[in-house]
């Protein structure tokens, strides 16, 4: 059985939802271990560095991409305009995501941390949000 959403349409279901999220954040943790090895290769980063090793970087890039699907998933099924909706609110989301990071140039407070490495991490948040809201765009399109 079907729901419908505010729009008049199908609602998107949750395991829709956590299907895209759940791949999304797998390719968006591929490209994402990538760049950490080039940040830890060619480009000096300490391996010291935990947030920049891949365990951390597969789980919280998985988990951001089905936490984003399943935000994505409320706004599509209960607003008129989820496009416009998700169009500002999605910059703002990547901004916020940056919090922890500033936080960690503020401190300097993790070992064999230094401006690159954090730079690094907030290029990971950008490559998962582009590759996620591509993902969401079409399994869970938006209206106006």
């Amino acid at each position: 059985m079907s729901t419908s959403t505010a729009t008049g349409r199908s609602a998107v279901s949750l395991g829709t939802a956590l299907r895209t999220g759940a791949v999304a954040g797998v390719i968006a943790a591929v490209a994402n271990i990538v760049i950490s090895v080039i940040a830890r290769g060619p480009l000096g980063e300490s391996d010291d560095f935990v947030p920049l090793t891949p365990g951390p970087i597969i789980m919280w890039t998985i988990i951001g991409a089905i936490i984003g699907a399943i935000g994505w998933r409320l706004i599509v099924n209960r607003s008129a305009r989820s496009r416009t909706l998700l169009n500002g609110l999605v910059p703002i989301v990547l901004v916020l995501s940056f919090i922890p990071d500033v936080a960690l140039l503020a401190t300097d407070s993790t070992p064999g941390q230094t401006t690159g490495g954090v730079v690094a991490l907030m290029v990971l948040h950008v490559v998962t949000a582009v590759i996620a809201v591509t993902a969401y765009r079409r399994a869970m399109p938006a209206s106006d």
